[in-house]
């Protein structure tokens, strides 16, 4: 299919609107049976599509459960959700949704929550992904309601603590205020996807996003504490490994963000110094504090354990990563996989801006390098797109990318002989 590569459309009028409030005010927050059943009802007898949204307590809670739901549709409104009250059982929204559209931004981080609610949904638009295809350079939720519908939105509490309890009525403007837009910037972005003959790809996205297996759990997460990078021995390793599993139980007990219970650097530090004792543990910075003060012997016996652990118990040095190695490191271990990845690059970054695309939508980073460094033993196009199709790639991308990465596996590195 021919492509335009032109821009995304621009808009024309005057400067945004501010929209500070919802133009049907804030309604009450539905928290017991019998508001969610009239709710229920309201949203089961409108019409088209429903937007929705929720908020969470990411940074405060080890849950990621959603605090409030947000939804609206034409003919009910808006209608805000307090699953909290409600214990967590949404069966008459569950019925009422059956067979809807749904209208997300980011639907990725928010389909996990709702699926926790029994919420699933039958069609999926997910406009933030809709706005990446069309060839938008930001595609926050107020950038594109900016853009494309000339209102600038009320913003300032997505990180907010919405485990909090009662919801201050502020939050609550700005949580119906997310969905306020929502169909009517679907309805603006499918007819520029259309217009780019893009639409059919947002359609697999969107399936795709729709169907997806909740992520697997990474076989060593603590691998990914921050600052790792200074950990030079399998000792210190098991140390980190050690103090981050106390510290996850901890914090799945309490239902606290890991990071509110013990911060990463202080995991780290810890594991560096090694102190021997609590008063020596008690004198790094962090562990100073009252509420560490009060788990010194927890943090203690954290690094004690990994201090007596056989040498066969101890977490490999070598092993930082689920697949291959930071591709900074490729030249060194394998210059022909670094050879094949640079040309990859170059020959994707090709294909994607000659499409308007974001790179990293047009094929998936970590698919990509996967593909170069281990390469399939049919490097043909046809070859290339069953490894691809494998990985989780869609039709559209396996047809745009293909046959140039298939030329990028071939590619050499410097002074090898090759012709």
């Amino acid at each position: 299919m021919d492509v335009p590569s032109d821009e995304p459309t621009e808009p024309t009028g005057a400067d945004p609107v501010p929209l500070t409030e919802p133009a049907d005010g804030v309604p009450p927050v539905v928290a017991d049976a019998q508001a969610l059943r009239r709710a229920a009802d309201a949203l089961a007898g409108a019409t088209g599509p429903v937007a929705v949204d929720t908020e969470r307590a990411s940074g405060y809670r080890y849950s990621q459960r959603a605090y409030l739901v947000q939804l609206r549709r034409a003919g009910a409104g808006t209608v805000l959700v307090d699953p909290i009250a409600l214990g967590g059982r949404l069966d008459p929204l569950v019925a009422a949704l059956d067979g809807t559209e749904w209208v997300l931004h980011a639907a990725s981080q928010d389909l996990p929550c709702l699926a926790e609610l029994g919420l699933r949904p039958s069609a999926l638009f997910d406009t933030e992904l809709a706005g990446r295809l069309a060839g938008f350079e930001r595609v926050a939720l107020g950038t594109l309601v900016e853009r494309l519908l000339g209102y600038r939105l009320e913003k300032g509490h997505g990180a907010a603590d919405w485990s909090r309890r009662p919801l201050p009525p502020d939050w609550l403007n700005y949580a119906a205020l997310d969905v306020e837009l929502l169909v009517e910037l679907r309805d603006v972005l499918e007819r520029e996807l259309e217009r780019q003959g893009k639409l059919a790809w947002a359609l697999e996205e969107f399936e795709a996003a729709r169907t997806a297996p909740l992520p697997r759990p990474r076989s060593e997460p603590w691998r990914r504490t921050s600052g790792i990078h200074r950990i030079r021995s399998p000792r210190q390793l098991a140390a980190v490994r050690s103090l981050w599993e106390t510290r996850d139980a901890l914090a799945r007990e309490r239902d606290i963000a890991p990071g509110r219970v013990l911060p990463d650097s202080a995991l780290v530090e810890a594991a560096v110094r090694n102190p021997p004792d609590e008063a020596s543990l008690l004198a790094l910075p962090v562990f100073r504090g009252r509420a560490q003060r009060r788990l010194v012997a927890v943090w203690l016996g954290a690094l004690h354990r990994a201090a007596a652990l056989p040498r066969a118990e101890l977490p490999d040095a070598a092993q930082q990563h689920d697949g291959p190695p930071p591709a900074n490191r490729w030249a060194d271990k394998d210059p022909a996989a670094a050879a094949r990845l640079a040309a990859a690059r170059v020959a994707l970054t090709a294909v994607a801006e000659a499409n308007t695309l974001p790179v990293e939508n047009l094929l998936l980073p970590d698919l990509v390098r996967r593909t170069c460094w281990q390469p399939p033993a049919d490097t043909s196009p046809k070859g290339v797109a069953a490894v691809l199709r494998a990985g989780g790639a869609r039709n559209w991308q396996v047809g745009l990318t293909a046959e140039a990465l298939s030329g990028a596996l071939g590619a050499q590195p410097p002074g090898s002989g090759a012709a």
